[in-house]
Order: structure tokens, then C-alpha cells, then sequence
């Protein structure tokens, strides 16, 4: 995931800020992620649920060469698990024409 952040003293000029995820673990709650900056991660942080000290876990690197197509379809569906997208009717398209069941040609006409 990269962000957009304004560098002081480039007067305006926009850089890519790549994220990392950090794993941290509380000795009350358990681990937990942290969307950071590369680099920018402290030792410890506070726990979002207790507010208790916790310490960074070091643990491998989720690193996978893909398609940019599977990277957006993975991204779209991640971002559909906290934020889904809401459909009040089905999307129009293209029907295909109905074919008769070919055993109904042979049933006796009235």
C-alpha cells in the first residue's frame, strides 16, 4: 500500500511513502498489526485494546511477486472485508437467449 505525503522544503512536490506491516504482541492480549511506514516502526507500542506495553515481533516478510492484476483483485478484496460495496439491483448486462430443453420438442402438442 503506498500513500501520498507532502515533503517539507519540496514545496508541494508529492513522494511515495511505501507501508509496511508490523506485528507487535501485548502480554495480555496478543499480537496485533500496524500499518507504518517503512523505517518508522518503534520497539514498543501501546496496545489498542488494553493500553498495556507491547513489544514488536519480528516474523517473516509477506514478500510475493504478482501480477499488478492479482495485486488489485487482492487489494479490492481485502478492502471488501471492512468496507463492502452495496448493490440495491443487479447490474445490467447481456443475457443470453434461453434454449428450449430439447426433450420438450418431443412432448405430444395439444
Amino acid at each position: 500500500m503506498k500513500i501520498s505525503q507532502t515533503s517539507p522544503g519540496r514545496e508541494g512536490k508529492t513522494s511515495e511513502a511505501v507501508m509496511a506491516t508490523y506485528e507487535y504482541r501485548c502480554v495480555r492480549c496478543g499480537t496485533f498489526d500496524v500499518k507504518l511506514p517503512i523505517g518508522t516502526a518503534p520497539e514498543a507500542r501501546d496496545c489498542p485494546v488494553c493500553a498495556g506495553a507491547a513489544r514488536r515481533v519480528f516474523s517473516a516478510p509477506g514478500i510475493a511477486r504478482t501480477s499488478t492484476a492479482a495485486a488489485a483483485l487482492r487489494s479490492r478484496e481485502e478492502q471488501s472485508r471492512e468496507a463492502p460495496e452495496v448493490v440495491s439491483q443487479v447490474p445490467p448486462g447481456r443475457t443470453a437467449p434461453r434454449q428450449p430443453h430439447p426433450a420438450l420438442s418431443r412432448l405430444p402438442r395439444l
